[in-house]
């Protein structure tokens, strides 16, 4: 348990040296995985200072996410259980344009963090994951975002088993 107490850390100190807007985001999200178990989601994203590929159409931008999700496990049996991850990912955005609410797609692959190596009924084979996400939703004038997300976390082979797990989730946030 140790480990996982000094990445958040290790999180703080890796988003502080990035190029970074000034506003933070606070986000929460509920979702399923796969097998029709909960997730419950925990965010902090911060903005990208920087735009590409602007057009009339809109724009490519991003931002940093650091997320906490809570999986509950399929049964009261130990082995299925409830687990805990921490990730980490650059996001990639691209922003169409909108007068007051702005439609975006999002994209991006960073790593995640498993207190067990089974949750539910997927094994893992390892804590250390990849994480894939792809989403979409609208941000609106005052800072607000709502969407829809999908999330998948696996250890690219690097560990058998790697069942790899997915969570499909809404989520809203709100800037600072």
């Amino acid at each position: 348990m140790r480990k996982y107490l000094s990445l958040p850390a290790v999180v703080v100190l890796l988003l502080g040296s990035a190029g970074v807007a000034h506003a933070v985001e606070v986000g929460a999200a509920g979702g399923v995985t796969g097998q029709g178990d909960m997730t419950y989601r925990l965010s902090v994203g911060l903005p990208w200072d920087q735009q590409w590929w602007k057009s009339d159409l809109g724009h490519a931008t991003g931002y940093w996410d650091a997320g906490y999700t809570y999986w509950e496990g399929g049964s009261g049996d130990d082995n299925y259980s409830g687990a805990h991850s921490l990730s980490l990912s650059p996001v990639f955005t691209y922003e169409f344009s909108g007068l007051g609410v702005t439609p975006f797609l999002e994209f991006g692959v960073g790593v995640a963090f498993f207190s067990k190596t089974r949750v539910g009924e997927k094994q893992l084979g390892s804590s250390f994951n990849f994480e894939d996400r792809i989403g979409a939703g609208l941000r609106f004038a005052g800072g607000q975002k709502i969407g829809v997300r999908a999330i998948h976390y696996s250890n690219a082979g690097i560990k058998q088993p790697n069942d790899g797990i997915e969570s499909f989730s809404a989520y809203y946030s709100h800037a600072f």
